[in-house]
């Protein structure tokens, strides 16, 4: 016989549903189904969404190439102050992304401290570009992937890195072969937040790559500019968001808990 859950538990848990889940159900209830679909084949709405997949794609992919070694460097290497280094990486998961925005416009604005030799020396410039989304977008996003991978290669079991060099194998042969498929379900889990968290930035990017139609506008950035002069097609746009982040999250859900 299965015991009865504690009231207790079950009335704020029952509420803590509600409140997530109620907007959202407003959110479909208050869309404008009769003119949804011309609003989905409008240009702005199609050029928004597809510059959002590309950037944050790019964005996450710039998050693998770095965040995982840096996971490892923090899960496996022994530096003093790891911990505050630590900290020092999760710092944009509290940090407002205006303020992240801000920090990348001093470093790699025109007159930044890196971006003014970036512009004089190549000719360079980063903000207010498409190159800019991406950046700004990474920058937020990479803590989740770096939690992610880190925590998957600290539950890892490293007797089976042990036995790799034992065998004679080198630590980059070892990372590849047997470090990296073993901690594969958090690397995917990480991905798919960090993809999710680029895809909904605005603050960052705002800040740091503006807001030009084509090059910089992304759906969340539609979203606020349509929600001054066109609430419907700002609710169109939530809807779209929302439609694909659920399903990305979804569709893979499964794969990473079974693996």
């Amino acid at each position: 016989m299965r015991s009865r859950l504690p009231v207790v538990l079950v009335l704020p848990a029952v509420v803590g549903l509600a409140f997530l889940l109620v907007p959202l159900v407003g959110l479909l209830v208050e869309a404008p189904w009769g003119t949804l679909p011309a609003q989905l084949l409008s240009a702005e709405v199609g050029q928004a969404l597809r510059l959002s997949l590309v950037c944050a794609s790019l964005a996450t992919l710039v998050c693998l190439v770095l965040g995982v070694p840096l996971a490892w460097l923090l899960a496996r290497g022994d530096l003093p102050g790891r911990g505050v280094l630590r900290a020092l990486v999760t710092v944009p998961l509290v940090l407002p992304p205006v303020v992240g925005g801000v920090a990348l416009l001093l470093v790699l604005g025109r007159r930044g401290l890196a971006g003014q030799y970036l512009d004089q020396w190549f000719g360079i410039s980063l903000p207010f570009t498409t190159t800019g989304v991406v950046l700004a977008e990474a920058f937020v996003a990479m803590p989740f992937l770096v939690i992610s991978v880190e925590g998957a290669l600290r539950a890892a079991d490293p007797r089976y890195e042990e036995a790799a060099a034992t065998l004679g194998a080198s630590r980059w042969l070892t990372f590849r072969r047997v470090t990296l498929p073993g901690v594969m379900p958090g690397v995917v889990a990480g991905t798919v937040l960090c993809w999710a968290r680029a895809l909904g930035e605005f603050g960052a990017t705002i800040t740091f790559a503006g807001n030009f139609p084509g090059e910089t506008t992304t759906m969340p950035l539609a979203v606020y500019l349509a929600l001054e002069t066109d609430p419907d097609a700002a609710i169109v746009l939530s809807i779209v968001l929302l439609l694909v982040s659920v399903g990305v999250l979804a569709g893979l859900r499964d794969r990473w808990i079974r693996a």
